[in-house]
């Protein structure tokens, strides 16, 4: 498992991740990051590292034309990601079975949350949190909203290092701006 965290400040949207790798009992330290670019999209995944590879290595969307950022993702971004899922030996995506993975997402300057059943939701506070220790990593970044992003990002990793023993550094973290 994993932790992603990101954060939208003064337009530039922040995604960091951990190095953890974690297969039943066995817990490494991978060179995989989980934080990346793919055309205009900061993405950070937790789950399947096949998921994140798809994402990173064959995930193409047609530009936005003419509609608004969550239109186009809905209707642009998420088909293409399930398509890719599909194509890719991902899942088993038909008309029964709509499960994918969860992800962070930035794009022009907003964050948001695609979840597994490619749901896809914008946080009201400008933070989210996916995978292993979410649930401390949002405390954190509301108690350290004083720091810099990257340092907040960075600090709150180690926190949620600290209570969850599958968090691993090396810490990753990029930003796009809007």
């Amino acid at each position: 498992m994993t932790c992603i965290i990101g954060l939208v400040h003064e337009g530039t949207v922040w995604i960091g991740g951990d190095s953890g790798s974690v297969s039943g009992w066995n817990v490494r330290t991978t060179m995989l990051e989980k934080v990346f670019r793919v055309q205009d999209f900061l993405i950070g995944y937790t789950g399947s590292f096949r998921m994140g590879q798809i994402l990173q290595y064959h995930l193409e969307v047609p530009p936005q034309e003419g509609v608004g950022d969550l239109r186009y993702l809905v209707t642009e971004f998420v088909p293409r990601v399930r398509a890719c899922f599909k194509d890719h030996w991902f899942s088993t995506i038909d008309d029964k079975d709509n499960q994918g993975g969860t992800f962070l997402l930035g794009y022009r300057g907003h964050l948001y949350t695609v979840f597994d059943d490619f749901q896809i939701n914008e946080p009201g506070d400008k933070i989210g949190a996916c995978g292993n220790g979410q649930e401390y990593a949002l405390g954190a970044m509301m108690a350290l909203r004083h720091l810099p992003p990257e340092a907040r990002i960075m600090r709150t990793l180690g926190i949620v290092a600290y209570f969850s023993p599958i968090i691993y550094t090396p810490f990753h973290i990029l930003s796009m701006e809007g």
